[in-house]
């Protein structure tokens, strides 16, 4: 195989550029979020159970990294989890890939936890209308988190259809078979 592209998204838009894009994202998303909700659904809004929300908060990051390893999880031998406390409260996992995976399971991967979350924040949403500002908070937060993979999907959309993914470094490679 050989290498068609390498994807750096970091080095590419920077640290700094991609924070701003995030928090630009958290800041729209729970914008017109919050506001259209409440065209929809007439509500008191509570404070109850707040802690409930801050663990919940807590949480949507090692969710998110799970659901990223759900799709991979088969490929024993190419892939591996490995988990860290950060700041001995919040656990903390880091997916890598050590040898190349389809495209297509890779862009799966890259969007299960936007789709599964997205749909929990949203329905709980519409399921709790009193807590609807916490599930806002998570799904604009949750939102902004997938900034970064959203970029690589975009990138990978552009690949060629049988194409190889391979974690290097400082990003990932796209592979394709040489034309003989």
């Amino acid at each position: 195989m050989q290498c068609w592209k390498n994807i750096n998204i970091k080095r590419q838009y920077g640290y700094d550029r991609l924070f701003l894009i995030s928090s630009f994202i958290v800041f729209i998303v729970f914008s017109f979020t919050y506001i259209g909700m409440s065209f929809f659904v007439e509500s008191n809004r509570s404070s109850d159970y707040f802690i409930v929300f801050l663990i919940s908060f807590l949480a949507v990051y090692p969710t998110h990294k799970i659901l990223h390893y759900l799709p991979l999880s088969r490929l024993q031998g190419s892939v591996k989890l490995k988990r860290y406390m950060h700041f001995h409260i919040v656990p903390m996992f880091m997916i890598r890939i050590c040898e190349p995976i389809a495209k297509g399971r890779f862009i799966f991967a890259l969007l299960l936890p936007f789709l599964v979350l997205s749909t929990v924040f949203l329905a709980g949403m519409y399921i709790f209308p009193v807590f609807a500002h916490y599930f806002i908070i998570l799904f604009a937060y949750h939102c902004g988190m997938c900034v970064i993979d959203l970029i690589y999907v975009k990138e990978l959309l552009h690949s060629p259809k049988k194409a190889w993914i391979e974690e290097i470094e400082d990003g990932y490679e796209i592979l394709v078979t040489p034309r003989a």
